[in-house]
């Protein structure tokens, strides 16, 4: 962005609809007055010439009607205009003129008028040239060293140069290897012609030389060349630049020195006579136009370019001098004396725009008033902060403060789950075993008050579960209107989702432009992972939850898993997941309880959850409201560490094998180099088995990869079941303790805060984070323990110690009545509902290995405790029918 706007002296608009471009803007004194102020002629597409004097009253004016000296049509497309000697016999000014097939040189003449109407001016054909080649651009010059007369060289669209020495036609050669032309300049003190090629590199061919080679008469090689007649065109010198040129300025700043100016797409670079670079500069946008010209200082040079931000940047060698803001893009710019201002930059867009303008400021007339000064009540001041304090106070105190009824009203979503599978199912590409995976339909409503455009409707159920589409976008809903849109949701991966919910979020737009997301929950049916079982008395892992009330027959539970060839069995039943694991859930037929056993810890999550749901379900039907459930065996820490140990180990383990490839990719490439450098030399030397190392090299990066691509596949299954261990933990957890849904929401938040794990932020180091901040503030014995600082950065740890020793003392505070809360009265130390003493939080590891052998023995005693009321110990399996 500029800081200055250049400053408008005069502008115009021409005609309507014509197009222009960098050939088509000359400044001159073409009607050869003698007074040093040059005219602005402008060449367009669609044939039109005009000339200008602009001589505005005042800066910023308009086009007015005396401004317009001539303006003709000449039917032919106008692609460059060019004033220079260009009439024999006379060393005056001409207008010449290129078409696209036609050379036209004009004289341009102005008559005194003796009325109020001003000056006449008339244009005259002196010559043409009809051209057998369709024309690109021009150049000219005193060609060859001669005096008082300028020549025009031509460049054809097939790369062919076409010289004219005034009214006659001198020669043409082909330039070798020409396949699109370039833009073409005449440097007179080296008397050579110089472009760039469609091979991206600055060319210079001599003018003798072009002279004196082999006519062009045919495109081809003649046999005379092959035989070696006549002289074949021979490039002085070239210079690859890399990029295409837009424009080549040739800039003399005396007769010992001239320097040669190319506009690339990215650069633009200042050559020497001889080819050598001088300098380049690498621009920060794309350029249109460029002019340099000789600047004030000794030995430097002034660059104009104008750029696609409507920018005009003026830099001195490299360096940046200004930068001024212009009303379009300029694709023609030029400096010229007009109306006694000399250095009046003068630009043209590709519509029409022309403007002249200069560089500078103007004065800021603007005063900021004066703030008018107040007494101050402090004591009032005072007073509004304490009020103001208050507020806040409050507001953090209370509990759904930002209103939910507008946004409700302006939409409402639904989600229903089909009650039953669909008769085709939708499942592909599964890694299930089983020989059929069944898909289940769910159709999400969205009902709408107002009018909402471009609502966005994301679904996201949980891995291995998919859905046959998880995007739908409405461009428009009219109000009071109800779209509905269905999917397909299976299980494609070969073990079981961490929960059986989904959610269907919106996100849309209010008319006043606020945006808004509401979200749908909705639950999958057992079924969709699960199949009916065979029931087992054995497992590694059991768990048993107690209710209040008498135990509820399973096949009312669960009328879709009854086995039909143990219909006696109403006390137990089997669960056979999709991926191969079974599950067993045995009632109790004397006591309140429900065991829930399997070979897999994670696995027991699932039934156990939907065991309480479906209870919570039955006794809300029977009108019973005081029904819950509790938890009174030991904590199952050790199986859900174990599952810790191996999601980290294999975090370290791809960790490892990342590394292990990233040397193996730097060894494949150094081997590659070494080969590269043998092969390009030109007596080249032995191998030495560079080959064999080479191609074992990559037979270790794939090897590698495919390990890398393993790992990440079983650390997302790990971290899968991992999160259906730390469910139940949760779920255990709250009933051991009887806490709140409140209470349940932090440990949530703290055991799973994320949905996806990385090796830059992962599980472990994150958990142990938000335990620590837990114990440290809500759970924390002392103040002192409140002041420690938490590490602001998350690294991944050595090993799990800490983290499982800080689960275990979470576990241990919360038997001895430690509450969690995220209140701001929180950080006050709980020495009333903590009964007995609280171990403090280790400072260090020192003091933790102090503390872990007391830790660990307090909490497996941890039952004996925090029971309210006395209990008759039980073992395992007593009051559970086998």
């Amino acid at each position: 962005m500029s800081l200055f706007k250049a400053r408008d002296w005069w502008s115009t608009v021409l005609g309507e609809k014509e197009e222009f471009d960098q050939g088509c803007l000359c400044l001159a004194d073409v009607d050869n007055t003698g007074n040093g102020q040059d005219k602005i002629i402008v060449g367009s597409f669609m044939g039109y010439l005009r000339i200008f004097n602009p001589h505005p009253v005042k800066t910023g004016d308009g086009t007015q009607a005396e401004d317009l000296l001539l303006e003709v049509h000449l039917r032919d497309p106008i692609l460059q205009v060019e004033v220079g000697k260009f009439v024999s016999g006379t060393e005056m000014l001409h207008l010449a003129v290129l078409h696209s097939r036609k050379l036209c040189v004009y004289s341009i003449s102005g008559t005194l008028g003796n009325v109020e109407h001003g000056n006449q001016y008339q244009i005259k054909l002196m010559y043409e040239h009809n051209l057998q080649r369709t024309a690109c651009n021009m150049t000219y010059g005193s060609f060859g060293g001669v005096k008082g007369r300028d020549l025009i060289c031509i460049q054809s669209m097939d790369g062919m140069l076409m010289v004219f020495e005034q009214e006659s036609y001198a020669f043409g050669r082909f330039l070798p290897g020409s396949l699109l032309p370039g833009p073409l300049a005449y440097s007179s003190r080296t008397d050579s012609f110089i472009t760039v090629s469609s091979c991206r590199q600055v060319e210079s061919y001599k003018y003798q030389v072009l002279a004196f080679a082999t006519d062009a008469d045919k495109r081809q090689e003649t046999e005379q060349q092959k035989l070696g007649s006549g002289k074949r065109l021979v490039v002085d010198w070239t210079l690859n630049i890399g990029e295409q040129a837009l424009d080549i300025c040739i800039v003399s700043f005396n007769q010992s020195a001239s320097s040669v100016f190319v506009l690339g797409e990215r650069n633009f670079f200042c050559l020497k006579d001889n080819g050598q670079i001088r300098f380049m500069k690498k621009l920060d946008c794309s350029p249109s136009c460029f002019l340099p010209y000789c600047s004030v200082s000794e030995g430097t040079t002034n660059t104009l370019i104008g750029n696609h931000n409507n920018m005009l940047h003026i830099y001195q060698d490299v360096t940046l001098k200004w930068a001024t803001q212009l009303p379009h893009i300029p694709v023609a710019v030029r400096v010229g004396c007009l109306h006694d201002l000399k250095g009046v930059i003068v630009t043209l867009s590709d519509d029409g725009h022309l403007q002249c303008s200069y560089l500078g400021t103007d004065p800021s007339l603007f005063q900021a008033p004066k703030v008018e000064s107040r007494e101050l009540h402090y004591d009032e001041l005072d007073i509004e902060l304490k009020e103001l304090q208050k507020i806040i106070k409050d507001v953090n105190k209370s509990q759904g403060i930002w209103p939910t009824t507008e946004r409700e009203d302006d939409l409402k979503v639904s989600a229903m789950v089909s009650p039953n599978f669909d008769s085709v199912s939708q499942a592909t590409d599964v890694e299930v075993g089983t020989d059929l995976v069944p898909s289940v339909t769910v159709k999400v409503t969205l009902q709408n008050r107002l009018a909402l455009q471009k609502a966005k409707l994301s679904v996201y159920v949980q891995p291995p579960l998919v859905l046959t589409c998880d995007q739908f976008t409405f461009e428009f809903m009219a109000p009071e209107m109800s779209r509905t849109v269905s999917f397909s949701v299976y299980l494609k991966g070969s073990y079981t989702p961490p929960q059986l919910e989904g959610n269907a979020v919106v996100s849309y737009s209010r008319p006043s432009g606020i945006p808004r997301v509401i979200q749908c929950k909705f639950r999958l049916p057992l079924k969709l992972i699960c199949l009916p079982g065979q029931p087992s008395k054995t497992a590694s892992h059991k768990l048993t939850i107690d209710t209040n009330k008498s135990p509820v027959s399973l096949l009312s539970l669960f009328p879709g898993f009854a086995n039909q060839s143990e219909d006696d069995q109403v006390n137990v039943m089997g669960f056979h997941f999709l991926g191969g694991s079974r599950v067993t859930l045995l009632a109790s037929k004397t006591s309140q309880r429900y065991r829930i056993q399997s070979e897999q810890f994670e696995d027991l999550w699932l039934i156990t959850n939907e065991l309480i749901i479906r209870l919570q379900e039955y006794f809300e039907k029977q009108g019973i409201k005081d029904f819950a459930c509790s938890f009174s065996g030991s904590m199952p820490l050790q199986e859900y560490f174990e599952l810790i140990d191996h999601h980290f180990e294999l975090r370290i383990n791809g960790e490892k094998l990342e590394e292990l490839l990233s040397e193996r990719a730097l060894q494949f490439r150094a081997i590659q180099r070494r080969l590269l450098t043998r092969f390009k030399d030109k007596t080249p030397a032995p191998l030495q088995h560079l080959d064999t190392l080479l191609d074992g090299t990559y037979k270790q990066v794939i090897a590698l990869a495919d390990a890398v691509e393993e790992n990440q596949d079983n650390l997302f299954q790990s971290f899968t079941k991992l999160r259906s261990a730390t469910h139940l933990v949760i779920l255990l957890i709250g009933l051991w303790q009887k806490l709140s849904p409140d209470q349940v929401a932090i440990l949530e938040a703290a055991f799973l805060p994320l949905q996806q794990d990385t090796q830059e932020l992962g599980w472990e180091e994150t958990v142990d984070a938000a335990i620590s901040h837990l114990l440290k503030t809500c759970l924390s014995k002392s103040s002192k323990e409140q002041a420690l600082n938490l590490s602001s950065q998350l690294n991944i740890p050595k090993d799990t110690s800490r983290l499982k020793k800080h689960i275990t003392l979470l576990c241990d505070r919360l038997a001895k009545g430690g509450r969690l809360c995220l209140s701001t009265d929180a950080a006050a130390p709980q020495t009333i509902v903590m009964p007995g003493g609280c171990t403090a939080i280790p400072e260090s590891d020192l003091e933790e290995r102090s503390m872990e052998q007391d830790s660990t023995e307090l909490f497996t005693n941890h039952k004996h405790l925090i029971v309210e009321t006395p209990m008759p110990e039980v073992s395992p399996l007593q009051g559970v029918s086998e």
